[in-house]
């Protein structure tokens, strides 16, 4: 192994802890939930308080993204991770501290924002100091230690004291943060400050190689990178105003809300309750092991998958699977049989179906189409963007789970879900294309069609301009002194 391939490793394992402890954060309620039901907590909480301790960290995901958007412009990637660690620290202290339901919101908001921090910023830091050739090994292994995070203490949980999980979130982010305390600024992020110097030790340290002409070449290459992004920036107005973004923005909130209102989110969160409500002979905390491993194990193979099969089959398939899988469970708590004492299975086996079917689709492919439909100068604001709006549905779905239930039960809450998820498979069949095999041009082409050539000659015009008008600038002052 290359010294510098060891550093993009040792790198990418330290933001990896960060990734961990979101996967932590997500899955916190789904073993605390039971707790709260069975009287093990010092906590008096009703059901409508515990559908706003879930729901609280969707706001703060948004919070998040949008904070570490103006932390990354201004002090650096490096510094949104370090700092993403303050906010877990903080809610952690306030739930050890208190009995209060609502000091819960707060933990759950604060928890939220980290997410939000180190899900906007983690991909896009290890994208940027990673080789070409380990870039995808690189960036995945953030989706890798999310899911182990979740798979740990959902596998943990049920066995340990409610305090005992709470002190986790007091030792994980403080390991993360000293390991992150040691990893380079990226050199992309120096350049656009002009930092060209702390840029060129930085890219020796990632790459491992001393050579003068090709540390030269390759920072060139970055730095006209960085010059094109900046010239071609764009901005909220022109991306919800301009004709040729309208149908990628159109795919963008249509499978955004496909996958966040599918009740994955909700039912991961209330997935021990489910399991007691369900009736079954498994315990619940063999549900949530089985369910954790399901899923870390399947979102190993996902990403292998999705460029062998392709993204607009899978899509669509998954979302009609699940969609099948949900709308089975549901028809179980409306008709809940109880002849037989394997009928109480069909709930977990149906769940743990959608769940595996979303994982290899939907929940994996929407963000890789997302980041693949927008061009590079809009595509930081579209993805902040999509984010908050992940966010918005994400707290809609887990706050309504407990307001459908109170309504229509457990029925409608999972007839609800099928029925978003299954109309998610027939608008990816008619609106979404297939964009493997294709280069982000092709696809651009294929979603603008003529507005594309358009766009691209005025760019190319005002880029010229700009350079002709700086060469100009140049030359005045060269010849004033």
């Amino acid at each position: 192994m290359a010294k510098g391939r060891q550093a993009q490793y040792l790198v990418a394992a330290a933001v990896s802890l960060a990734a961990m402890v979101t996967g932590f954060a997500v899955t916190w309620s789904t073993p605390v939930i039971p707790m709260f039901h069975s009287n093990e907590t010092a906590i008096n909480i009703t059901d409508k308080e515990i559908s706003w301790v879930v729901a609280m960290s969707a706001p703060g995901f948004m919070a998040g993204s949008l904070v570490s958007r103006y932390i990354s412009d201004g002090f650096g990637r490096r510094a949104v991770i370090l700092s993403s660690a303050v906010p877990v620290v903080t809610g952690t202290i306030i739930i050890l501290s208190t009995a209060i339901a609502w000091c819960l919101y707060i933990t759950r908001f604060l928890w939220g924002i980290s997410t939000g921090m180190i899900a906007t910023v983690s991909a896009m830091y290890l994208a940027e100091v990673s080789d070409t050739e380990v870039r995808g090994k690189v960036t995945s292994s953030i989706r890798y230690m999310r899911s182990f995070g979740s798979f740990l203490i959902l596998s943990v949980g049920p066995f340990v004291s409610y305090n005992t999980i709470n002190y986790l979130f007091l030792v994980l982010p403080v390991c993360y943060f000293i390991a992150c305390c040691f990893i380079p600024e990226s050199p992309y992020y120096l350049l656009k400050e002009g930092k060209v110097n702390a840029a060129r030790a930085s890219l020796v340290r990632f790459s491992g190689n001393k050579d003068k002409e090709v540390i030269e070449s390759r920072l060139s290459a970055m730095d006209d990178a960085v010059r094109n992004e900046t010239r071609r920036s764009g901005s909220l107005k022109e991306l919800c105003t301009g004709k040729q973004y309208r149908k990628a923005l159109i795919i963008c909130i249509g499978l955004k809300i496909g996958q966040m209102m599918s009740g994955s989110i909700a039912i991961q969160e209330y997935l021990g309750r489910i399991v007691q409500e369900s009736e079954t002979n498994i315990n619940v905390s063999t549900v949530l092991i089985i369910y954790g491993a399901v899923k870390f194990i399947v979102g190993i193979f996902s990403s292998a998958i999705v460029d062998k099969i392709g993204r607009r089959p899978l899509l669509i398939y998954s979302f009609l699977g699940s969609g099948l899988s949900l709308a089975f469970v549901g028809v179980y708590f409306l008709i809940q049989p109880n002849s037989s004492s394997y009928y109480s299975y069909i709930p977990f086996i149906g769940i743990i179906f959608s769940s595996m079917l979303s994982i290899l689709g939907y929940d994996t492919i929407v963000f890789v189409i997302l980041a693949e439909i927008f061009p590079l100068n809009v595509k930081s604001v579209a993805m902040t963007l999509q984010n908050i709006l992940g966010g918005f549905l994400n707290f809609l779905s887990v706050k309504g789970y407990q307001e459908v239930k109170d309504v229509a039960g457990l029925a409608g809450v999972f007839g609800f879900y099928a029925s978003i998820t299954i109309i998610g498979g027939v608008f990816s069949y008619f609106m979404v294309p297939e964009t493997k095999g294709k280069s982000l041009r092709e696809i651009q082409v294929e979603l603008q069609g003529a507005l594309y050539e358009e766009t691209e000659e005025k760019v190319k015009f005002d880029v010229d301009k700009k350079d002709d008008n700086e060469t100009e600038q140049t030359e005045l002052k060269r010849d004033c002194t």
